[in-house]
């Protein structure tokens, strides 16, 4: 797992729409800061879906790794356009990243 080709990932698939610094603004999805041991549609602030909010599991780097695989089968009637990453490695770098970025 590599954090830096993870900050790479970020910034081409998911910077357009989260932030992960502390206090950052929410864009289209909320912002990441905290993300690992926080409820899926916790954040203050951001209008998650009525399925975000249901499904009532804590990310952790295992259940990030299933959602980005393919978020909209994870979460069904989420809001996230995102396809996915289907690459193990491609997960495994970006789940370093915001573990680290995140904290």
């Amino acid at each position: 797992m590599s954090a830096k080709s993870g900050a790479e990932i970020f910034k081409q698939r998911c910077d357009q729409c989260h932030t992960v610094n502390p206090g950052g603004k929410h864009k289209t999805g909320p912002n990441l800061n905290g993300l690992i041991g926080r409820q899926t549609g916790s954040v203050a602030g951001f209008d998650y879906t009525k399925a975000n909010k249901a499904k009532g599991i804590t990310w952790t780097k295992e259940t990030l790794d299933v959602y980005l695989t393919n978020p909209k089968k994870y979460i069904p009637g989420t809001k996230m356009v995102f396809a996915g990453l289907k690459k193990k490695k491609d997960r495994d770098d970006l789940i370093a990243y915001l573990v680290k970025e995140t904290k």
